[in-house]
């Protein structure tokens, strides 16, 4: 009694943890995102509005600059040389002269513009503010109102890169809208802004910098205030919710777990009159309730289920078995051997059938009926399963007995089907097609009852062809059918391929067909090989189009070789 009362606790317990654990999850998800979208919401507004202040103060410091005098120092710099920017920092000399000859351009004007960009500067908290002549891949500095020695002189030339160069695509000289990057000098919201002539054409770039280092840090203590605050509601959402998930729901579903293991053991006793599950007394008036009530009528279904389970499946193993000797016999009735006539020189023939249940209706026959004549049978019975493997053997055998020598094939089959039509209570059917290939004359008779046309390789021309035949109508449809039969001529190396509609109906996962293309195409890349080559051949074709749609219908195929005549009197 102490060992189940020790396991019953440890298993709430370990139920009350998943049930945190969840809740927590849930919790924890719906922090995630609440801290996702208002940091998103706060970081975005502080962006908007300092690349909107950026760009404002960009187009101010443009509107005070003269487009004109910007074109003249642009000018006049140019006509200084090329400026090397390592040799202006080593070379106290160059440096010496370059600036003599920049302050030379300076005018009164110049120190004007200068002035109120430091002005601007100073009164907004600007970090950098420059003013830049886009000059091919490079910039050239008019303007750079920085009181530190390091400062871009006027005709500095840099090299266009970074986001300038990436935002600024192929037409930079009209400006790039407000963008924060973080880089060298830390984090920055940048705007470049166009001065414009008279004619609206740029002169010049005004370039604003704006720290935003104190805005990201502020963004983080958001996020940090964020995350502490969700994190306190976390814990007590978690409590609260723990203490009614205990109450309303653990502790009647540990009652539920207890008196279900106890199940086996239960109907096992058949002393015990009364199970754990049928004395639950749950009354929590919800959905608990509910579950205990549908768990005790589970258990009388399962009772009944299984009663009735034991005898079901003692008939299904004995159907079972009986299907699977049906099959046996089944593949026995079929010629299975090959080579099907090693001591005949004159044809080789190969079948196979693929049954798409565990036994078939489609059936092959080859069976010589005499010395010179040799008959070839392919036929499919409607249905699958049982009822058609029987009708199938009726219809073999009853097609095998009747073709004799010097019969003619449209009466055998008009016979078979009055016989067949007599006793058919199942309302089946049968597509067949017999030849019968005379080995001395190359004569193939057949008849054709509503079944697939063959398919005749001519060792001429090395293709297999359709050969287009009138289908007769199917046998055991009508009682009274007259069938006629029809001939043509083989050769030395000729070939006739039968099959059922299994082949060409087989069908993909996206219900499309095999189909008389595919199929002329299997069969002509195997064209020269020997029957037992070509039809497995045939199968791994079908199969690899297939690929894993089930399989609907019996697949039989035959293939026959007339190799040489035979002698008379042999």
């Amino acid at each position: 009694m102490a060992k189940k009362e020790k396991t019953k606790k440890y298993r709430m317990v370990s139920l009350r943890f998943k049930t945190v654990a969840v809740i927590v999850f849930i919790a924890l998800v719906l922090s995630v995102i609440a801290v996702a979208i208002s940091y998103r919401v706060y970081s975005t507004r502080m962006d908007g509005h300092y690349k909107t202040v950026t760009s404002n103060l960009a187009k101010t410091a443009a509107s005070q600059l003269n487009p004109e005098d910007l074109l003249r120092y642009y000018d006049e710099v140019k006509q200084i040389g090329e400026y090397d920017d390592d040799r202006y920092w080593a070379d106290e000399a160059y440096k010496a002269d370059y600036d003599a000859k920049a302050d030379a351009i300076k005018d009164e004007a110049y120190y004007e513009m200068l002035d109120t960009l430091f002005d601007i500067k100073d009164s907004n908290d600007i970090l950098y503010l420059y003013v830049q002549v886009i000059d091919g891949d490079n910039v050239t500095y008019l303007f750079d109102a920085d009181r530190a020695d390091d400062r871009c002189q006027l005709g500095t030339t840099h090299e266009i890169s970074g986001p300038v160069k990436e935002m600024g695509a192929s037409h930079p000289e009209y400006g790039i809208p407000a963008f924060i990057t973080n880089e060298t000098y830390g984090w920055l919201c940048t705007s470049v802004t166009p001065v414009l002539d008279d004619n609206g054409d740029p002169v010049a770039l005004v370039g604003v910098d704006i720290s935003m280092d104190d805005v990201m840090q502020d963004r983080m203590n958001y996020l940090c205030n964020m995350i502490l605050l969700m994190g306190i509601v976390v814990i007590i959402l978690s409590a609260v919710i723990l203490f009614g998930v205990d109450k309303a729901l653990v502790k009647p579903i540990n009652k539920l777990s207890d008196a279900s293991l106890s199940f086996v053991q239960d109907r096992d006793n058949e002393q015990k009159n009364v199970s754990a599950i049928s004395g639950l007394k749950i009354r929590t008036g919800d959905e608990v309730e509910t579950l205990a009530d549908s768990i005790q009528q589970m258990e009388r279904d399962i009772n009944e289920y299984i009663t009735n389970l034991t005898a079901v499946t003692a008939e299904k193993e004995r159907i079972g078995a009986e299907l699977d000797v049906a099959t046996h016999i089944q593949s026995s009735m079929l010629p299975s051997i090959f080579p099907a006539f090693p001591e005949r020189l004159e044809f080789d023939v190969y079948a196979t059938m693929d049954p798409a249940k565990e036994v078939g209706g489609d059936f092959y026959d080859f069976f010589l009926v005499d010395e010179r004549h040799l008959a070839v049978v392919m036929a499919d019975v409607s249905g699958k399963g049982v009822p058609a493997a029987l009708f199938m053997v009726i219809g073999k055998t009853l097609i095998k007995d009747h073709t004799l020598p010097n019969t003619d094939l449209g009466d055998v089959f008009t016979e078979v089907n009055d016989i067949l039509c007599e006793s058919n209570s199942e309302d089946l059917f049968i597509t067949a097609f017999e030849g019968v290939l005379d080995l001395i004359t190359g004569e193939f008779r057949f008849v054709n009852a509503g079944h697939e046309p063959p398919f005749i390789r001519r060792a001429e021309d090395g293709r297999f062809e359709l050969y287009k035949i009138r289908p007769g109508f199917m046998l055991a449809g009508m009682e009274g059918m007259r069938y006629k039969g029809d001939c043509f001529t083989l050769s030395p190396g000729d070939k006739i391929f039968l099959y059922t509609d299994g082949v060409t109906e087989a069908t993909d996962t996206d219900d499309q067909l095999f189909g008389m293309e595919r199929l002329s195409e299997s069969l002509n890349k195997v064209a020269d090989a020997q029957p037992e080559e070509i039809l497995p051949a045939l199968k791994a074709d079908i199969d690899a189009f297939v690929g894993s749609a089930p399989q609907f219908d019996d697949i039989t195929m035959l293939c026959l070789t007339y190799k040489q005549k035979m002698q008379e009197g042999e």
